[in-house]
């Protein structure tokens, strides 16, 4: 079952000519909100098992010697 939802009363017209004020409205979120808006379009674009690979691929685990 998909658990994501739509505010519908979020819902404005506007003119295709209009500037978009998404920083605005983003800026305006808790911290949670903005990390879940990251982690629904992550998923629009990569299927969780692409994600996983391709973190392992970026980070690396190092050991530095000491001293």
């Amino acid at each position: 079952m998909d658990t994501t939802q739509i505010d519908r009363s979020a819902f404005s017209v506007g003119s295709l000519t209009d500037e978009p004020d998404d920083l605005a409205y983003w800026l305006s979120q808790k911290p949670e909100d903005r990390l879940a808006g990251i982690e629904f379009l992550r998923q629009q674009f990569f299927s969780y098992a692409e994600a996983r690979q391709q973190l392992r691929r970026f980070f690396e685990a190092v050991e530095f010697p000491r001293g």
